[in-house]
């Protein structure tokens, strides 16, 4: 055997078979298709119908359908762009509408709606006029994850296109989509032409069926989004009186008052400070600039030394003969709400979890009989919005578990694996920081239990007879 590895040859070719398996791995996912392990089907699917031809090309049905389990699109919502194939325009659309209309000089009498290359597309917000409206639209661009609130994970609009092709042969395809929130992390496929959609009646009698159906899908990926980490996870529980903090530094560093600010660091204040509070930019609902530039609001945070906006807390509260109980709480140092929240925990005990007693709840069973995956959301009209930060600014929840064969304490089995809060995984503590379990404690207070019941049933025999 070292006789083979001492061959002048064998370095090279250990190097092309290294070379080999990575060129296959990058190939198994493309720069397109982002692989989401707790997530591996989460998507966003976009469906072009088209409904019937025009004069100079088609008015389609535009539906955006999110697969994602957990990963949702909050405000100011999303934006939908593609570069046309030809000299396309688009006359008119109700449900959303382009941010820029583009040069149209070169028409006379009916105007389009937008004339650019590559148009940019965003949802109407509630309250529009009902005859700029369609179905599924309308809500700012806000889009709920298929588990949380699969009614309001579709998002839909109509467009007419003009000069474009008029028949199945001649339309070409849109192409470069792109999907931002309004910041980058997704990546869209180019579309496909596929089966035509069908629509049912309302007594369900007949069908209808579209001229024409393209559609595409689009990924996401934190690593491509560039973003740095939003939430940070600290422990304690109850056999060791360590409380474990964020790490120092785990979304960000403190900036210093002496430097300059950045756009990119977080702007700090003292929780105390309310004045800063009310006077901030952070407060101000973006511009039409800033969505067009797809750039995201200014963030303000209460100054910590992990610099997180959100800091979840694990606790292993109590130990009993068949069950135990954790409590999980979520503190909010951003200043802004947030709408339709929710906590993906990965801990191999969820195969027994028996009640959440303030959040809901669903397994997500992404590979067969394993379920070590649970999701948390609010209760509608409770605690489904997380407010901004301030007393008021938590929500939490207890979790009781039936004991699993493997059960321990020890070894920081107690402690979830991940934790990931609106999709973006979770700064958790190294390992060697877990709470340790002092030897023998738990049998010790077992132990002192059962001798202080002995001793009370002596004394009630006694008494009886």
């Amino acid at each position: 055997m070292e006789a083979l590895y001492s061959r002048p040859g064998f370095d090279r070719k250990l190097n092309v078979v290294v070379l080999g398996a990575v060129v296959m791995i990058l190939l198994a996912f493309p720069p397109g298709e982002a692989f989401d392990p707790l997530d591996p089907n989460g998507n966003i699917t976009i469906k072009w119908d088209v409904m019937t031809w025009t004069g100079d090309g088609y008015m389609a049905q535009v539906t955006m359908y999110n697969y994602q389990q957990y990963r949702h699109i909050e405000a100011p919502g999303w934006i939908l762009g593609w570069a046309w194939a030809k000299k396309e325009v688009i006359w008119s659309m109700q449900g959303a509408e382009a941010t820029m209309q583009g040069d149209c000089s070169k028409f006379h009498g009916d105007v389009p709606h937008c004339c650019k290359k590559d148009p940019t597309i965003v949802d109407l917000l509630p309250g529009v006029a009902y005859s700029a409206q369609s179905a599924n639209c309308c809500r700012g661009g806000v889009l709920s994850s298929y588990v949380q609130d699969p009614l309001n994970s579709v998002a839909s609009f109509q467009i007419v296109v003009g000069k474009a092709g008029t028949s199945n042969i001649t339309v070409a395809l849109p192409k470069n989509f792109t999907l931002t929130t309004p910041g980058p992390g997704y990546t869209c496929s180019p579309a496909k032409v596929v089966k035509p959609s069908l629509f049912p009646t309302p007594d369900g009698r007949r069908h209808t069926q579209a001229l024409m159906t393209w559609n595409l899908t689009c990924t996401y990926s934190q690593f491509l989004a560039q973003r740095a980490p939003t939430c940070c996870v600290s422990l304690s529980t109850f056999y060791n009186d360590v409380i474990v903090p964020c790490q120092n530094c785990a979304c960000a560093c403190r900036p210093n008052i002496s430097q300059p600010l950045l756009s990119t660091v977080p702007m700090c204040v003292d929780p105390e400070d309310v004045f800063a509070q009310s006077t901030s930019s952070a407060n101000q609902r973006p511009g039409a600039s800033a969505i067009i530039q797809n750039q995201a609001p200014p963030t303000l945070l209460y100054c910590s030394m992990d610099m997180c906006p959100i800091h979840i807390h694990w606790h292993v509260k109590t130990n009993y003969v068949d069950y135990w109980r954790a409590k999980v709480s979520i503190i909010n140092r951003h200043v802004k709400n947030y709408t339709m929240w929710n906590l993906v925990v990965q801990h191999p005990n969820f195969n027994n979890l028996t009640e959440t007693f303030s959040f809901q709840y669903k397994g997500l069973t992404s590979y067969g009989a394993i379920n070590d995956t649970a999701m948390f959301w609010g209760i509608k009209y409770y605690n489904d919005m997380l407010l901004e930060a301030g007393d008021n600014g938590n929500v939490q929840s207890e979790i009781l578990m039936r004991k699993d064969p493997r059960f321990t304490f020890t070894q920081g089995w107690a402690i979830p694996h991940r934790i990931l809060f609106n999709g973006d995984e979770c700064v958790m503590p190294p390992p060697t920081s877990y709470p340790f379990m002092p030897n023998g404690s738990i049998k010790v207070k077992t132990g002192l239990f059962l001798h202080v019941v002995l001793a009370l049933a002596v004394v009630y025999l006694a008494t009886v007879l």
